[in-house]
């Protein structure tokens, strides 16, 4: 069954402009969205994902209240949530694998959902900009083509992406918004940013650096947090990358090397030198070939847990 507006199929033969056009409102909710100013959110009750990742859960999670990502510039982050279940999910797309990453997607939703019974699936897509490669707009395209193509109905609840996301300053062209979080009690969508990324920043970002596809980092049954096992080989020039300039890791290893926020190249630093540390990360990192797991403590913070005490 098709992507819906309104009701009514998308025709995905016309630019995303005259799609736009012709449904003023997506225009004046991307607008209001942009217009708010970013909500800092606090660890507590929050689950962060990064680029790569997604996870899902529903009103019931005595645990986590809130889903959000940020520093997104051409990567796109991705609200899908059932209206009857309240069952919600938030993914971080960078353009990979569209296709299967939207079909994750919507099969992880519909595992918590009754498609069958009262309420439908709604799509809210954020993200990317006027970059001079086109990125972003080849990105919003994936993403329409590949929800179209879903067996269920998706209706297309907020579309704040590429041209709707971008402004201009002295010629260059940056998002509005980089980040954003939903309220999974209240479906309540924000833009946001986040002092806490964790837990294991640099292990996930690693994980996303050697080549990673989308991976769903939480069991919402369980209330648990999984990361890893995660396995690569050693980064190649590795001593090359850590010895170049903050220019140059920009210039190389960004998509976006004049839009991108201001800790972006200390972030990318942090990743490769953890890269170098763990080059065989099945013996320093996870020679039990299990996850570590983290469950939120009574304060609402992750906590460590023993995998063997599960």
């Amino acid at each position: 069954m098709p992507l819906l507006i309104n009701g009514q199929r998308v025709d995905l033969a016309r630019p995303t402009g005259e799609m736009i056009r012709a449904y003023p409102h997506l225009e004046e909710k991307a607008k209001l969205l942009r217009s708010q100013p970013a909500q800092i959110v606090e660890p507590k009750g929050l689950l962060y994902v990064q680029q790569r990742e997604f996870a899902v859960t529903t009103p019931k999670d005595g645990s986590v209240s809130i889903l959000g990502s940020d520093d997104a510039t051409t990567c796109h982050i991705v609200v899908l949530r059932h209206t009857g279940s309240g069952a919600t999910c938030l993914t971080h797309c960078d353009g990979s694998d569209t296709e299967a990453e939207v079909s994750l997607i919507m099969s992880s939703v519909k595992s918590f959902s009754d498609t069958a019974g009262c309420g439908r699936l709604e799509v809210h897509l954020v993200g990317g900009f006027n970059d001079d490669r086109q990125l972003s707009q080849k990105l919003t395209n994936q993403l329409l083509r590949a929800f179209d193509l879903q067996p269920d109905d998706v209706h297309l609840v907020t579309f704040c992406v590429t041209e709707l996301n971008d402004r201009e300053e002295e010629d260059i062209h940056f998002p509005i918004i980089y980040g954003i979080a939903v309220n999974v009690k209240t479906a309540e969508i924000f833009p946001a940013t986040f002092p806490e990324k964790g837990p294991d920043e640099d292990l996930r970002s690693a994980h996303v650096l050697t080549g990673a596809s989308l991976t769903n980092i939480y069991d919402a049954k369980m209330e648990q947090l999984h990361i890893g096992p995660y396995f690569w080989r050693p980064f190649p020039h590795v001593d090359f990358w850590l010895q170049q300039d903050d220019k140059q890791i920009l210039q190389n290893l960004s998509t976006s090397p004049l839009a991108e926020p201001p800790h972006f190249v200390s972030h990318i630093r942090s990743t490769l030198t953890f890269l170098k540390e763990h080059p065989f990360p099945s013996r320093s990192l996870f020679p039990d070939r299990k996850p570590r797991i983290y469950k939120k403590n009574q304060e609402g913070l992750w906590e460590q847990v023993c995998s063997d005490k599960i």
